[in-house]
C-alpha cells in the first residue's frame, strides 16, 4: 500500500472524511460537496495521530531538507505543525488569519529571523486562497517560503495554478483521488457513484449533486 492510500485509509477508518453524494455537505463558499474532511478528528486517536505525524515529518525531511523552521496555519493547522516541529526538532511560529486585535497585534505568533527558510503545515487544500495567503504574510515578515505540506487536497486545478502562480511547492500525504479509490476498494460507496464523485471535482463550484 503506497503511503498515499495508507492515510486515506486511516482518515476514512475513523470517520474523519465523510462521502455523500446522496446528500451534499454545503461548505462556507456555497458550495455543495459530496464529501466532508475533519482531519481535526486524527488528533483524537493516538496512533492514528502518530502516524499522521511521522507521515509529515518524512515529507518535509524529504522534500525541503534546508528548512530552518515550521509555520502552523491556525487553527487546524497549529497542533500539526507543533508536533511536526517536536519531531525534527525545529524552531515552530503560527500565522492567524488576521493580526489580533489586541496585545502586540500580532499576527505571526513566535520568535523567527528575517531570512530563515520555513515550511507551511496545512491541515487541508480546497482552492488554496486562504493557504497562499498565509505565505503571503510570511514573505511580508521576511521569511522565504519553501513549500508547504498538508494533509489532504482536493486536488483542484484553480488550486494548482495558484501555486504555481505563487512559486510555492505543495505536497500533500493523500489525496481526493486515492480517496475515492480506496471508497470504491471498500465497499465504502458504490461504483455506480464513482462518475458523480469525480464530476464534482472536476466543477466544484456549479456542482448540484
Amino acid at each position: 500500500m503506497t503511503n498515499e492510500k495508507a492515510v486515506a485509509e486511516k482518515l476514512l477508518q475513523i470517520n474523519a472524511i465523510r462521502l455523500n453524494p446522496q446528500q451534499p455537505f454545503t461548505w462556507a463558499s456555497g458550495w455543495k460537496s459530496p464529501i466532508y474532511c475533519d482531519n481535526r478528528k486524527t488528533l483524537s486517536f493516538p496512533y492514528i495521530r502518530d502516524f499522521v505525524k511521522s507521515e509529515l515529518c518524512n515529507v518535509i525531511f524529504e522534500s525541503f531538507p534546508d528548512a530552518d523552521m515550521l509555520a502552523g496555519v491556525a487553527t487546524a493547522g497549529i497542533a500539526w505543525g507543533a508536533m511536526a516541529a517536536d519531531q525534527l526538532k525545529l524552531p515552530y511560529i503560527y500565522v492567524r488569519p488576521k493580526p489580533k486585535e489586541h496585545g502586540m497585534g500580532n499576527q505571526v505568533e513566535g520568535y523567527f529571523e528575517p531570512g530563515k527558510r520555513v515550511v507551511v503545515v496545512e491541515d487541508l487544500i480546497s482552492t488554496g486562497k486562504s493557504s497562499l495567503q498565509v505565505c503571503g504574510v510570511l514573505k511580508a515578515q521576511g521569511l522565504q517560503v519553501e513549500g508547504m505540506v498538508s494533509i489532504f487536497t482536493y486536488g483542484f486545478d484553480v488550486a494548482a495554478g495558484a501555486f504555481a502562480e505563487a512559486g510555492v511547492i505543495l505536497k500533500s500525504l493523500t489525496n481526493y483521488e486515492t480517496l475515492i479509490t480506496l471508497a470504491i476498494e471498500k465497499g465504502i460507496v458504490g461504483s455506480a457513484e464513482e462518475e458523480t464523485l469525480l464530476n464534482w471535482r472536476r466543477d466544484p463550484a456549479n456542482w448540484q449533486g
